[in-house]
């Protein structure tokens, strides 16, 4: 059976009131938040197995778009329902095959159609945590129209491809994430120093376990909070200097 991999309490996270709306694309519900002014900057936010709908993921939306960014997180799971905290996590591998993030292709394609069709996007950038930290990891490798990724705990394993970046791509980890292994992040700064022939960066922040970035600043706690603002910064950072 597998470990619980979230070690904070997803399910007594504090209510969010939303600055966005959601519009529906295609087939596609999302979240939409757009900056005060006009701009030609996008920025997709992924979610992770708790989907488009959970609070932090939308209060990261907001994050990015207070940067200045259109940004918008759609609904990857297509209405399907997303991980709820009271699943089980012995049926977290069959759940896994029915919501596989290298599968996003179609979806990105219909979001960055929208973006640069009604909203007048042209450079456009894309965050994914967890589950979504791997489907940016897969998309950044097949998809040139993204001008910059960052991933947030997520790694593609098992796959020989992994690491021919189309564009440039920050891989962000939490030190005692028990789903992805120093080894693994390690294994990767090897081979993207071998292959990768793009701009990209690897940080690893102390102490900190899988989900750590996404917190609202309530739901912090204090010896956590510096690393979670750090990586918060270094995200907007990186796709400021991109995008």
């Amino acid at each position: 059976q597998m470990a619980d991999p979230f070690l904070y309490d997803t399910g007594r996270r504090s209510q969010y009131g939303c600055l966005g709306h959601e519009v529906q694309i295609e087939h596609i519900k999302a979240y939409v938040c757009r900056p005060s002014f006009f701009t030609d900057k996008a920025v997709i936010v992924i979610h992770d197995i708790f989907g488009w709908l959970f609070p932090d993921i939308r209060y990261i939306v907001d994050l990015i778009a207070g940067h200045g960014y259109i940004t918008i997180c759609p609904d990857f799971f297509r209405g399907t329902d997303p991980w709820k905290t009271t699943d089980h996590w012995a049926d977290f591998a069959d759940w896994m095959k029915h919501h596989d993030p290298t599968k996003v292709d179609k979806e990105a394609d219909v979001v960055l159609k929208y973006l640069k069709e009604q909203c007048g996007a042209k450079k456009i950038g894309i965050v994914g945590f967890s589950w979504g930290g791997m489907a940016v990891h897969h998309l950044m490798l097949k998809n040139p129209q993204l001008t910059a990724g960052v991933s947030l705990y997520g790694i593609i394993r098992d796959s020989e491809e992994r690491y021919n970046l189309l564009n440039p791509t920050f891989f962000i980890f939490g030190e005692k994430d028990h789903t992805i292994s120093y080894d693994q992040i390690i294994l990767l700064e090897e081979k993207l120093k071998q292959y990768c022939e793009v701009a990209y960066k690897i940080k690893v922040y102390p102490g900190q376990v899988h989900g750590f970035a996404q917190l609202k600043p309530e739901d912090m706690k204090p010896d956590d909070k510096p690393y979670i603002e750090e990586a918060r910064k270094d995200m907007i950072d990186w796709i400021k200097i991109f995008i």
